[in-house]
């Protein structure tokens, strides 16, 4: 083990957007009551921090009184939510990702200039709800290349994604839609930080025997870099905490690979490489 070096990927951990939002959850914090329309960010551990500052999360507001804070997600709610909310006397703190807020309206948009909307992501995705809820009765989920053959499309498409997607996964589906339809328009929505994250786990993991990917389980951009990590072909584990390291997986390896999803914090990723700098594991 002492032999054993550790590399941290050049970009890991919160983004931009994510870190924004846990700031200003945290400054709310106290105002009154406050509460988040599902878990800030896909992390369990920041979320039950957030929980001990007095930020509780619901999966509803219908018992929330006027002048309660109602947190909205980086991942966004669908435009007649946040109508109801307003209309319930909340104070909303919107802290939907501006790369998901563009997402949004470039889904309006393409709506209203008479495409059928195609987003690529995952269905039960909320930040794909989100999206949804702009983009027409006739929109369609599509997360694989395969749902292409078997789902309806009109002739006229526009196209937008979960801003977590993968580029590859992407372009697969664009371009077999491209083969059904006599219209396509695309507006790559994919978030600059999740590729450079993607683009860092590449590079470090073809330079490693393993790789380590900090993040929640529940965390869509996490398990992303854990099929990037993958798809190099190294021995990939998916841990959140640091306690969660085992041993077995280490052994033999020279040097080891870190990366963390975007809304992994940092001092989650921190306990992870004082872990494995200083010996730690088993």
């Amino acid at each position: 083990m002492t032999d054993m070096e550790i590399f941290l990927a050049d970009k890991a951990g919160f983004c931009f957007g994510v870190k924004r939002a846990i700031n200003t959850a945290f400054e709310t914090a106290g105002k009154g009551k406050v509460y988040c329309l599902g878990p800030l960010i896909h992390n369990p551990q920041e979320v039950n921090r957030l929980r001990e500052a007095g930020v509780r999360t619901v999966e509803d507001f219908s018992s929330l009184s006027p002048g309660d804070y109602l947190i909205i997600r980086s991942h966004g709610v669908p435009p007649q939510v946040l109508a109801k909310a307003r209309d319930k006397g909340l104070n909303i703190i919107d802290l939907t990702c501006p790369f998901v807020g563009k997402a949004q309206r470039d889904a309006e948009l393409l709506q209203k200039e008479g495409y059928q909307v195609v987003v690529i992501g995952e269905k039960q995705h909320p930040e794909v709800q989100s999206i949804l809820g702009y983009a027409g009765d006739n929109a369609v989920v599509v997360e694989t290349a395969e749902d292409v053959e078997v789902l309806k499309f009109q002739n006229r498409l526009g196209v937008v994604a979960q801003t977590t997607q993968s580029y590859s996964n992407f372009s697969e589906i664009v371009l077999k839609l491209l083969s059904l339809s006599k219209e396509l328009k695309v507006f790559n929505t994919i978030c600059h930080s999740t590729k450079e994250r993607q683009d860092a786990a590449r590079v470090l993991a073809g330079q490693v025997d393993v790789m380590l990917v900090v993040g929640g389980r529940n965390s869509a951009n996490t398990t992303r870099l854990v099929s990037v990590c993958q798809q190099e072909g190294k021995p990939t584990y998916h841990i959140e905490v640091a306690d969660e390291i085992r041993p077995e997986w280490l052994q033999g390896a020279s040097k080891v690979g870190v990366t963390a999803g975007a809304s992994t914090p940092d001092w989650v990723l921190e306990g992870v490489m004082e872990k494995l700098t200083r010996g730690k594991v088993g």
